[in-house]
């Protein structure tokens, strides 16, 4: 039995407590998004859990809406609130990705399931095409959330760690920024592993993201000195 979504799960949801708390003490919605797409990414590595013990299809459905769907796409969501303060743009890209997630929901939740055999000794990752129908407006949301997401996360990180770094201020926010691309940036290579037969390395990628992620929030917000435009 792999037990590193475990250590996934118990550290991402940490991680959520921690955003939030700040959020009810200082604000920020940014700080509230960035919780959901937290939540979705601990719910994604908990559905790996599940389905490490025993098959279940809302599981699987879940695990595919969370962590193949919705987690970068609210992180993200998090991240444009952070950097866009004025008008009207962040609210209404808010409302956008919140009528798309309604409708990834719809879509996935009432898929009618395919017959197969699960091996829950492998991965969801490797075998949820064999039990998942997902339409051409489906896998088109897939990719539509996570380009979205990858390009605000990880884009606005990098971003935002550039200004620091331009500004010669705040060298603990440039380097948290860092460690959030890089962290945000491990799942997806650990995909890249898993088409190389590289299973537990996955596994391990979600684990290192959630690491570097959590760790990059902490040193972004460590201070009392700190701006309270950034985050």
């Amino acid at each position: 039995m792999n037990y590193i979504p475990y250590l996934s799960t118990v550290v991402t949801f940490a991680f959520v407590v921690a955003v939030y708390n700040r959020y009810r003490q200082r604000g920020g919605i940014h700080l509230l998004l960035w919780a959901v797409g937290l939540f979705f990414y601990g719910l994604g590595t908990l559905s790996e859990v599940i389905l490490s013990l025993t098959f279940n299809i809302l599981v699987l459905k879940i695990w595919y809406l969370t962590g193949a769907m919705l987690t970068a796409a609210w992180l993200g969501m998090g991240t444009v609130h952070l950097l866009i303060r004025k008008g009207n743009t962040a609210q209404i890209l808010t409302w956008v990705l919140a009528a798309v997630s309604a409708l990834a929901f719809f879509l996935v939740l009432s898929a009618p399931a395919l017959v197969g055999k699960y091996d829950v000794t492998h991965p969801a990752s490797e075998q949820y095409k064999d039990f998942l129908t997902r339409g051409g407006l489906t896998i088109f949301l897939t990719i539509l959330l996570n380009i979205y997401g990858t390009l605000t996360l990880v884009g606005g990180a990098i971003y935002s760690a550039f200004l620091f770094w331009r500004k010669k201020v705040l060298a603990n926010r440039m380097f948290g920024n860092i460690l959030i691309a890089a962290g945000a940036l491990s799942p997806a290579m650990g995909g890249s592993l898993l088409k190389a037969g590289l299973v537990d390395m996955l596994y391990l990628s979600e684990f290192v993201g959630a690491i570097l992620m959590y760790i990059g929030f902490m040193m972004a917000t460590s201070g009392k000195s700190e701006p309270a435009a950034s985050e």
